[in-house]
């Protein structure tokens, strides 16, 4: 859609993605991605591709859609790291975690106010309500 927040953010993901690559490396971890990091829209998951194409075609719809999605996705990815730092008890990968957490709402933070100014809003999916109002409102 031609708006710098998709450039921004996408720009940030890469480095997001260095950060999961260097723990996995660090710990020998298996690259779920390994073979199709390259390769854009491409998952081994089978539910993540199925998502992935649903949040592409609404997204593909109007930009209005497409910050929606934007926003969606953080959303979720702020409910799942904050799922994950309660369950992991490796500093390491907990300061990650929460560094991804960071960056998820600040992703948000700037989805919806891009929303706004289309006379939009975003209602959470997945945070609580009180979290995404402390979000939004910075």
């Amino acid at each position: 859609w031609g708006l710098r927040v998709f450039r921004n953010i996408s720009r940030s993901e890469e480095y997001h993605m260095q950060m999961v690559k260097y723990l996995l490396d660090k710990y020998s971890l298996k690259d779920s991605i390994s073979g199709i990091a390259n390769k854009v829209g491409v998952f081994n998951n089978p539910e993540i591709q199925s998502l992935y194409n649903e949040l592409v075609r609404k997204g593909s719809k109007s930009v209005v859609d497409a910050l929606k999605v934007g926003a969606l996705i953080e959303d979720l990815d702020i409910k799942d790291l904050t799922d994950a730092i309660k369950r992991s008890d490796n500093n390491d990968i907990v300061a990650v975690y929460k560094r991804l957490r960071m960056g998820s709402t600040n992703h948000m933070r700037a989805f919806v106010r891009f929303l706004r100014r289309y006379g939009s809003d975003y209602t959470p999916q997945y945070i609580s309500n009180s979290t995404f109002k402390r979000i939004s409102k910075k």
